[in-house]
């Protein structure tokens, strides 16, 4: 073995390919040399000790079948978690193909070709892997993200249900089931699986805490939207996964520190995510992303400072770096330093045009620090690159109101009624500009009143509604009936704990009762944009 260890990697490379015993299915592959130029010398070490296994075994003609498919399966996991996956693809198939009813194959395969965007290949892996072991609910949570990949969310339902029966306490299945029923326009169902995930799985709580605000602003309640939307963060809601625990940590190398800590930040443990950039940084000390990752853990345990200087270490590292721009930008607008943050966000929208997030978070902060305009400009970018995000006409709404545009903010949000049937968004902001526009032109109280019917047919009665009508009550001179649907809208606040909020009803509600109409359609903090 140490003469083998000693052998030049890509000489052993290029030599498995010759190396096939004749009984050996023809299908296998050859495995081709992977560029090692940027790894670390244990990870050259590793592969080089998987690769004179697997050269051992192939050439053994008394090996049995078991321990070739291992070979194939061993080296396959370290290519993969060195972030080889063509290698690790060529490797898995050869290993399924030695050992067809095997489940740990196909099951990486699964995540191979996920992490690679390739949907069809993942799901038909999931399902070969399903073949083997049919009731874990494991597979069947990830087969179930294949299907909502591939756009087909009945298919996702029928399995993501079998892992909720034998696996009730299952966050991930139920998060994913969330997800099915926000496509199928089912809010309020999806808020109750949402809930659950949330209170089964709290690590998760950044990005369910998103779906929930996305689907609140289904249902038109841009309160408890905002509510949410404030909590949110990324990650993913995972299920207990052994088998790729067992491949992720297979490797001492920057790489694997960098998933590790990944994994950390979707955990919410700051400082585990923190330790293992500072490994990785360590080995890896001139590489951007793990500066960027590290400053990411640092600014969400509170430290921004820290944060700060490990963004614009990644910056020094690599100045056209999108995305430490961006973040170095959001710091910057959430610590008062607006201009600085501006210039920031305006680098990550000139080294990627496409970056829609960059482009909205560049609007927003244009908008809020006295340049609606250009804000205007950023937000009609974001619309052309993804007509979907309904904070672009939402946000353009926003910033043509703070410059008096108040007939055309009501032309936009009519036309948002029409382009987006299934978001109520527009119907609110529309009823409140009817209802307290402070341009007597745009004010139409009949016309809020008839929208209001409208969503209080189709809507639950929310704190967030019983505002609007109070609103639409005052403009239409009455004043009771007004100061009743405020007070309806003040308990609501008080019973969700927002003191903030009832303290702002409150003094509306005093205009109210000195038979005075309301002429602000919405303050700065009741939206989440």
């Amino acid at each position: 073995m140490p003469i083998l260890v000693a052998v030049p990697i890509f000489a052993l490379f290029a030599g498995l390919a010759c190396s096939r015993r004749a009984e050996e299915p023809a299908s296998l592959r050859p495995i081709s040399q992977p560029d090692l130029s940027r790894a670390s010398e244990s990870v050259k070490a590793q592969l080089q000790d998987a690769y004179a296994s697997l050269t051992l075994t192939t050439e053994d003609r008394n090996a049995t079948t078991p321990p070739r498919s291992d070979a194939y399966g061993r080296l396959g996991m370290l290519l993969m978690a060195a972030a080889f996956l063509d290698e690790a693809e060529a490797c898995f198939l050869n290993a399924e193909s030695l050992a067809p009813g095997e489940l740990r194959w196909p099951y990486y395969l699964g995540h191979l070709y996920k992490a690679k965007g390739e949907t069809d290949k993942s799901a038909a892996a999931f399902e070969r892997a399903l073949e083997a072991t049919p009731d874990d609910p494991t597979t069947l949570v990830w087969l179930g993200d294949a299907y909502l990949d591939q756009g087909r969310p009945d298919a996702a339902i029928r399995v993501l249900e079998r892992a909720l029966a034998r696996q009730p306490q299952s966050a991930a299945a139920l998060f994913r089931l969330a997800r099915v029923s926000l496509a199928k326009n089912e809010s309020a169902r999806a808020i109750g699986q949402l809930e659950q995930a949330l209170a089964l799985d709290r690590n998760a709580a950044p990005v369910i805490h998103y779906q929930l605000s996305v689907a609140y602003r289904q249902l038109g309640d841009l309160a408890q939207a905002d509510r949410h939307v404030r909590q949110r963060g990324p990650g993913e809601v995972r299920p207990l996964d052994p088998l790729m625990q067992e491949l992720e940590s297979l490797l001492e190398s920057a790489i694997v520190y960098e998933v590790r800590g990944a994994r950390a930040l979707d955990a919410r443990d700051w400082p585990a995510a923190a330790a293992n950039f500072r490994k990785g940084i360590a080995l890896a000390p001139n590489e951007p992303s793990l500066h960027h990752k590290l400053g990411t853990a640092l600014f969400l345990s509170g430290d921004a400072r820290g944060a700060r200087e490990e963004f614009e270490a990644a910056l020094r590292l690599s100045p056209a770096f999108v995305k430490a721009h961006y973040s170095l930008g959001v710091l910057l607008g959430s610590s008062g330093h607006p201009d600085q943050a501006i210039e920031h966000l305006a680098a990550a929208v000139k080294q990627d045009p496409t970056y829609v997030d960059a482009r909205l978070r560049l609007a927003d902060m244009l908008r809020m620090n006295g340049r609606p305009a250009e804000a205007i400009a950023q937000y009609r970018e974001a619309a052309n690159l993804d007509a979907r995000v309904i904070d672009a006409p939402l946000g353009t709404v926003m910033a043509l109101v703070t410059l008096g545009r108040y007939a055309e903010a009501r032309d936009r949000l009519r036309d948002g009624m029409q382009r987006y049937p299934d978001q109520p968004a527009f119907a609110h902001l529309l009823v409140r500009l009817l209802a307290a526009a402070p341009d007597d032109r745009v004010r139409d109280g009949r016309a809020a009143e008839a929208l209001m019917h409208g969503l209080l047919a189709k809507e639950p009665r929310t704190g967030l509604l019983a505002e609007m009508m109070a609103m639409t009550m005052a403009e239409l001179g009455q004043f009771g009936e007004a100061a009743t649907w405020q007070r309806d809208a003040i308990a609501d606040a008080e019973r969700a704990g927002n003191s903030e909020r009832a303290r702002n009803l409150a003094q509306t509600l005093s205009l109210y009762e000195r038979r005075r109409p309301c002429r602000t359609p919405w303050r700065a903090d009741d939206l989440p944009i």
